[in-house]
């Protein structure tokens, strides 16, 4: 994922926008403000199709300088600030959780003392209960706040909602500069609701819809008053409806609330349907696995293609190419349609010409889209950005998997000169100085400096620390080429051209010895990060070499060392396995790339584990980030964490603005149970096969319920006994072939 950073403007700074420090133009490329940890804010975030929101803990939204909260429409805040009082005062938190499948925030408050003009308290603490029941639908907030009266006195109390909208640019948001912005319009206000509004400088008006019920005793421009008087046990409700854009106010808002929630809990259910899902006997697991299947619901946007899993929350709420590929490998056994929608998103908005300032050239696979004002007037160059290395070949390896896994050729069918084309892409442009590996190097300096996973401006370096220089080939890009010239192999046979399928076969082949050259290195035990620009080695142990693993590229002789290595003290911290090991010049376990632990990383080694037959290792990886989850709010793996070692009776050191939930973190856990099942599906000749399957030690059994193969559903139960995984088939059909390899 990217954070870029435009150079400013001139004009004035948005209200409640701090700037950026100030930092190296390198370094702001890559910038995200750290003034405030996300971990220590813990905030509740809620998500519907392009529409995201961001909540404290009491169901508020505080506006200041870095603060990343508020509710969002297509990369613009239409939300900034929100804030309920009683009598003046906050409420006092009580409780707040989202459901367990996200979709309700339920966040329970009580009044606080009520001081009267004596001095003395008027009404005790706990006596005024307040529920405030949330969603986010069709890009709009629903709110039912509950007031109740537990005391035994009548009572009168002022609830007042104060609001605000800044339509911050998210990249303003994340630390971008950015001096000159549109104008703020006249505010239309009603007598139950108020239209904020912006004009943009790219002309287009952007506006929120705040509704109320009942009416308001008063309503401005930044806040509704209401006036509440409850009998003894009497209980009220206020309604509020917040809207992104031009969208009319409904009528008797109380039945749209009713109407909204019943249509969204029928899409949650559909979608719970739609894949398979996973359950043993240990509690705290199914609860991360529930957690990990509701947030890739939750972030998955529906398409004209299907499900489209955006990266993550907040900052990368959006279309991303790498991100969304690897999701869609991680949970392809699961749920395919998930990889049918990417492949068909990817394949319509494939690059078909050059444009330096989008880093496109033909052929080639999206990094990112963005919809924001900064995005429209070129301030940042991702309203369809192509800076990445490695969505391309990734893209061919997820069309490869998907044949295998469902056997719909129809559908490959369709998007068939797409893969021609990416394939293309790898010999014409991918590789630029056809010395038979792919590199990478940015067209204007508005580009990214690095375009592999690891997009950090200091992420690929020497062995002395000093910053390599592109044209840079990395060693995970190689591996998922020779993913993709083996998947193509895999299509060309299935479109019956044996010619290609024979001569993309023969190149997977070739590039393992060629790569081996050139990465292996005998005194670090493992692959090399990269190549420079100069063909010189990044001598640099790092996760990397695990993708070499997933794929398939290594040589068998080099994988025990490589395994080795990993799984290091140095790598391994013993909740995962670091972006570099501790030995390594930039190592920081506070870093975003250098030292830090990210959980779809750890899956992709374990995968590559797996696929060689370490699955003890991979049980391992799967172990740390169990743990790991187990200490996390929600039960939700974020995006990354630090990499310091693993000690007793304590949970992992957080990264303070992880995006979370995030959606290659969420698929990891599904991932992991692949990885050590040795888990592969062949719809199309209606098998399933498990080889030397392992569980973890946290797991005495496993249900793998409703799995999608082809038209049917198969229900796997495994468990353990006397050392080995045993698996058998629940109930119908009986036609799908189980077979476990031992």
């Amino acid at each position: 994922m990217s954070v870029t950073q435009q150079a400013p403007s001139t004009d004035t700074q948005a209200p409640g926008i701090g700037p950026a420090p100030n930092l190296s133009k390198a370094q702001t490329q890559f910038f995200i403000p750290a003034t405030a940890s996300l971990h220590e804010r813990r905030p509740r975030t809620l998500k519907h199709g392009d529409s995201f929101a961001v909540f404290d803990h009491s169901g508020d939204a505080i506006a200041g300088a870095g603060s990343p909260e508020g509710l969002y429409f297509r990369d613009t805040r239409h939300l900034s600030h929100l804030y309920l009082t009683v009598n003046g005062m906050r409420p006092i938190l009580l409780s707040s959780a989202l459901r367990d499948d996200n979709s309700l925030l339920i966040c329970d408050l009580a009044n606080p003392d009520f001081i009267g003009d004596d001095g003395r308290v008027a009404v005790e603490h706990d006596l005024i209960h307040l529920r405030r029941t949330r969603f986010l639908w069709n890009d709009a907030v629903y709110e039912r706040i509950t007031i109740r009266n537990f005391d035994k006195e009548e009572r009168r109390i002022g609830v007042a909602i104060a609001f605000a909208a800044d339509f911050a640019d998210l990249f303003e948001i994340r630390g971008t500069t950015r001096l000159r912005r549109g104008a703020m319009l006249e505010p239309e206000i009603g007598t139950a609701e108020v239209r904020l509004r912006y004009l943009g400088r790219d002309e287009c008006e952007r506006q929120t819809l705040l509704q109320f019920d009942p009416v308001p005793r008063n309503l401005s421009e930044s806040a509704a008053d209401f006036d509440i008087s409850l009998l003894p046990g009497q209980r009220c409700a206020i309604f509020m409806r917040l809207c992104c854009e031009g969208s009319p106010p409904v009528a008797q808002l109380p039945k749209q609330f009713l109407q909204a929630l019943r249509g969204k809990m029928q899409e949650d259910r559909a979608t719970r349907m739609r894949g398979g899902s996973v359950g043993s006997s240990n509690q705290l697991f199914n609860e991360v696995t529930r957690r990990s299947g509701a947030d890739i619901a939750m972030l998955s946007t529906n398409t004209p293609f299907g499900p489209y899993p955006y990266a993550g929350i907040p900052w990368f709420s959006t279309v991303f190419g790498r991100d969304a590929i690897i999701t869609a490998l991680q949970t392809l056994w699961l749920d395919p349609d998930i990889s049918r929608a990417v492949l068909g998103y990817l394949a319509a908005h494939q690059a078909t010409a050059f444009d330096a300032a989008s880093d496109a050239e033909p052929g080639k696979i999206l990094h990112e889209v963005r919809h924001g004002e900064m995005a429209e007037l070129g301030e940042v160059p991702f309203r369809h950005y192509y800076g990445s290395i490695d969505s391309t070949p990734l893209f061919i390896m997820l069309a490869g998997a998907y044949l295998q896994r469902t056997g719909d050729l129809a559908f490959l069918d369709g998007i068939r000169p797409n893969i021609l084309a990416a394939l293309d892409w790898i010999d014409r442009h991918g590789d630029r100085d056809q010395d038979g590996f792919v590199e990478y190097g940015r067209f204007t300096d508005q580009g990214l400096v690095n375009q592999g996973w690891k997009d950090s401006h200091d992420s690929v370096f020497h062995a002395d620390g000093t910053i390599a220089q592109g044209p840079i080939a990395l060693a995970e890009v190689q591996a998922y080429v020779h993913g993709a010239w083996t998947s193509a192999a895999v299509l060309f046979a299935a479109w019956g051209d044996e010619t290609k399928a024979s001569l993309f076969a023969d190149r997977a082949a070739g590039l393992r010895d060629h790569f081996d050259a050139a990465f292996f290195d005998a005194e670090l035990g493992t692959y090399v990060l990269a190549l420079d620009g100069g063909k010189r080695r990044c001598r640099v142990r790092s996760s990397n070499a695990g993708h070499v693993l997933f794929t398939g590229l290594a040589l068998e002789e080099r994988t025990e060392s490589v395994v080795r290595t990993l799984m290091a003290p140095a790598s391994f911290s013993g909740w995962g396995v670091r972006t570099i090991a501790s030995t390594e010049a930039r190592y920081n376990p506070m870093s975003y790339h250098n030292g830090s632990i990210w959980p779809h990383d750890n899956a992709l080694i374990a995968a590559g584990f797996s696929r060689y037959g370490y699955r003890r290792e991979a049980r391992q990886i799967f172990e740390g980030l169990f743990a790991a989850a187990t200490y996390v709010d929600l039960m939700r793996l974020p995006e990354l964490f630090c990499g310091f070692p693993r000690r007793r009776s304590q949970g992992p050191t957080f990264y303070p603005v992880a995006c979370s939930p995030q959606a290659w973190s969420a698929a990891t856990p599904l991932s992991l149970i692949q990885s050590c099942l040795g888990l592969r599906i062949d719809a199309a000749a209606r098998k399933v096969k498990l080889e030397n399957p392992e569980l973890p030690d946290f797991l005495n059994d496993l249900m793998l319920h409703n799995l999608p193969v082809g038209p049917t559903r198969l229900t796997i139960a495994l468990e353990r006994l006397a050392g080995t995984v045993v698996a058998r088939r629940v109930g119908e059909p009986d036609d799908i072939d189980l077979f476990v390899a031992y």
